[in-house]
Formats: structure tokens, sequence, C-alpha cells
């Protein structure tokens, strides 16, 4: 599968990866090298391993890069926590990129099941 740009997860994480580095283009200065490099990391490894995943050379790889991309989520929802347990996030944008990170989680699960890959 090389046609990731027309999946719609793949979109998603775009916008989402977009999302935070506006949102941690507001965190303070001291956090540059801390949350807020972590959470643009977390971000862009979203969609930039579903697609190299589907760039490789089979179901199986593909599914190996989805499990990656999922953590990626697991780490950024880590993250997002801590960032609005500091403040830095109010609630209504915690709960906001709450809802969109579950999104397109259950995309990707949804997508490593359709793999079938035992």
């Amino acid at each position: 599968m090389n046609r990731y740009k027309d999946l719609k997860v793949w979109q998603k994480a775009i916008q989402l990866s977009v999302d935070i580095y506006q949102i941690t283009g507001r965190f303070p200065k001291e956090e540059r090298f801390g949350l807020v490099s972590q959470m643009n990391r977390a971000s862009v490894s979203i969609p930039s391993n579903i697609a190299e995943g589907a760039g490789r050379n089979g179901p199986k790889d593909f599914n190996n890069f989805l499990g990656i991309a999922l953590g990626s989520c697991f780490e950024l929802d880590t993250q997002l926590v801590i960032s609005n347990k500091l403040n830095y996030l109010s609630d209504q944008e915690f709960e906001k990129f709450e809802l969109e990170l579950e999104h397109i989680q259950n995309m990707i699960v949804k997508l490593k099941k359709s793999l079938n890959i035992q």
C-alpha cells in the first residue's frame, strides 16, 4: 500500500500534529527542550510511521509500523495529561485533544485488524 495519503487516519494524524505544534508554541520557553520537543516529536511520529509502514514490503511490516504509531499515540496522550496538570492546556483544549487522539487510536486499531495478521 503506497497510497498512505488517502488514508483518513494519516490525514487526521497530520492535522493533529499541526494542532500540537500550534498549541505547544504557547508553552513556556523553558519547556522548549522538554514537553514541547517531546510532544512535537510524538505527534509527528504518528503519521510518519503510518506512512513508512504503508511503503514497506507487505501487511506484516505495515502492522508493525502501525503498532509504533499507536505507541506514539499513548506517549502523546501521557504528555497531554501532564500539560493539562501543569495548566499549559485548558481543560477544554485537553478534552479536544483527548477526543481526537482517541479517534486516531481507534482508527489505527481497526486498520491493524483489517490487515488480518495472526
